[in-house]
C-alpha cells in the first residue's frame, strides 16, 4: 500500500517519533529501523519520518540522545563481560615462564546488536528520494494552504459587501413603503373631496316657459 498521509504532525506524533528512536539507539539498533517502525504506525514514508526528526523533533532531544548513547555503551560493556572465556592448554601454560602468562586469554566481545539493514548507495538514493518527494508535497500542503486562506480571506470581503447592500435595499425597501403609505393617503383623500365636490353642486335643474310655450332648461347660475 502506498503511503501518500500530508497532513501535519501532532504533538503525539513526534512524541511516538522521540520515544521510538530513542528506544532503537539504546538497544543498539538504526535510526532507519525507528523511521520504518514509526512509518508503520503513522502511515508515513520513512523518509517523512527522517526528515522531520532532524528537521524538528531531534534538537530538543540532544541530551536524551546523548544518555540513550551512553546506556548502550553499557549495555555493550555489560554483555562483554559476560562473554564466555577460554583457557590456554594446560601444556601451552607450563613452557611459558611469565606469570602474565597464566592469565585467560579472552574472546573479542561480539557485538550487541548486529546491523538488520546494511546502508549502502541504493538505500541512501532511496532515502533522497523520498525526502524530496515528501519535501515536495509539503509545499504543495503550504502553497495550497495558502491559496485557501486567500480565497477565504475574499469570501469574507464579498460577504461584508453583500450584507452591507442588503441593509441599503433594506432601507430602500421601507422609505419605498412608507411612500407608497402617504401616496394611498393622498390618493384618498382626493377621492373624498371630489365625492364631497359632486354631491354638493348637484342642484335640481330649472326650467322656464318661450314665447312659443316651449319649456326650455336654464343653465345653473343663472
Amino acid at each position: 500500500m502506498v503511503k501518500v498521509r500530508q497532513d501535519a504532525w501532532s504533538h503525539e506524533d513526534d512524541l511516538l517519533l522521540a520515544e521510538t528512536v530513542l528506544r532503537h539507539i539504546r538497544e543498539g539498533s538504526t535510526q532507519l529501523n525507528a523511521f520504518d517502525e514509526v512509518g508503520d504506525k503513522l502511515n508515513r514514508t520513512s523518509a517523512a519520518c527522517g526528515f522531520r526528526w532532524n528537521a524538528e523533533v531531534r534538537t530538543k532531544y540532544d541530551n536524551a540522545i546523548d544518555l540513550a548513547k551512553r546506556q548502550r555503551k553499557e549495555k555493550k560493556r555489560a554483555l562483554a563481560g559476560h562473554s564466555p572465556r577460554v583457557m590456554k592448554p594446560v601444556a601451552q601454560i607450563a613452557a611459558q615462564t611469565s606469570e602474565s602468562d597464566y592469565q585467560p586469554v579472552e574472546q573479542t566481545p561480539t557485538p550487541a546488536v548486529v546491523e538488520s539493514t546494511p546502508i549502502n548507495m541504493d538505500t541512501v538514493i532511496r532515502f533522497l528520494k523520498d525526502v524530496k518527494k515528501d519535501y515536495y508535497a509539503s509545499n504543495q500542503s503550504k502553497a495550497s494552504l495558502a491559496q485557501m486562506e486567500q480565497e477565504n480571506t475574499k469570501l469574507k470581503e464579498e460577504v461584508q459587501e453583500l450584507n452591507h447592500q442588503l441593509k441599503q435595499t433594506e432601507n430602500q425597501l421601507a422609505t419605498i413603503q412608507e411612500d407608497y403609505q402617504v401616496f394611498i393617503q393622498i390618493m384618498d383623500r382626493a377621492r373624498k373631496m371630489t365625492v364631497l365636490e359632486e354631491t354638493g353642486s348637484s342642484a335640481p335643474p330649472a326650467f322656464r316657459m318661450d314665447k312659443n310655450g316651449n319649456l326650455q332648461q336654464l343653465a345653473q347660475g343663472n
